[in-house]
């Protein structure tokens, strides 16, 4: 499986309370059409935290069936039960998907031995490619890079790490330490070139829901080593970086594609639409960009 590239983090579109299945494959599709390297479904910008497991197993389903082989498809799977991380995993290997996006156990904050243990325990019931997910802001932990490179030393399921520290020094250093083959995608838009430039291979990207092929296209110019190319597409897309989180994420990026037309602008609580005044804001970046 390539891990090269940009991955996009799904939205998922609701309509009255359930999954829009008609949006979601032809927002797939789209991505696809616009050139996107591979797709998340059901990771934090997929509003997996209020999706039933039924609920997961479906999303994953219907984008596996809509990619049908183009791109790669890297599941949300995580959780901080490491028994319910081993169900959603198991869920995610029968949908089909090519890997597991494993997110650190949140509230519980384990030790390094913890950490350890827990990515040893779901490789044991379901061995499958798995993407560590290190977002020190929705876990309250910071996994370091030594630990991670103690987890792929005894965890060999794990081959790459979703980057969400927004520290380019530890991205660095986690580049610096690994294999070459150990794929180290960025979490944050921001420092997706940055990433690239000390190593890193790519992103799983918010901003790509709405850029997806400026996001895939700056990547490739990189890796072409069309630097002013890159740099051009990163300062064009950092205005929409920037705005995808003026509020919690996935609020502004859905708000964005509703805006855009390509589904409809429904939450689940606790998320609320956002504010009037964020909302003006982001209205105007959408159009300075020339997304709407």
């Amino acid at each position: 499986m390539q891990l090269r590239g940009a991955f996009t983090a799904l939205v998922t579109p609701f309509k009255n309370g359930a999954v829009d299945e008609g949006a979601y494959r032809a927002f797939i599709e789209w991505q696809i059409e616009q050139g996107i390297n591979g797709l998340v479904p059901c990771g934090t910008t997929g509003e997996a935290a209020t999706l039933s497991h039924a609920e997961q197993g479906q999303v994953i389903r219907i984008c596996v069936d809509q990619v049908k082989g183009r791109v790669p498809v890297i599941a949300g799977a995580g959780s901080n039960n490491t028994r319910e991380a081993i169900e959603l995993t198991a869920l995610a290997k029968k949908a089909g998907a090519d890997a597991a996006l494993i997110i650190t156990p949140y509230y519980n904050k384990p030790t390094p031995d913890g950490l350890v243990a827990h990515f040893k325990a779901i490789a044991a019931e379901v061995s499958m490619p798995f993407i560590l997910y290190n977002v020190p802001g929705r876990t309250g932990q910071n996994v370091l890079p030594k630990t991670i490179a103690r987890i792929v030393r005894e965890v060999p399921e794990v081959i790459g790490c979703k980057e969400a520290t927004g520290d380019i020094k530890q991205g660095s250093e986690l580049c610096e330490i690994m294999d070459r083959n150990f794929a180290v995608l960025s979490g944050d838009d921001f420092t997706v070139l940055p990433l690239l430039s000390v190593g890193g291979c790519g992103t799983i990207s918010v901003t790509s829901n709405v850029m997806p092929a400026k996001m895939s296209g700056m990547i490739d110019a990189f890796s072409k080593r069309d630097v002013n190319r890159a740099q051009a597409l990163h300062m064009e897309m950092n205005p929409v970086n920037r705005a995808m989180f003026f509020e919690t994420n996935p609020i502004p990026v859905k708000t964005a594609l509703s805006l855009m037309g390509k589904m409809g602008l429904e939450f689940r609580l606790p998320l609320v639409p956002l504010e009037p005044a964020n909302l003006a804001r982001l209205t105007d970046v959408l159009k300075a960009s020339g997304l709407i």
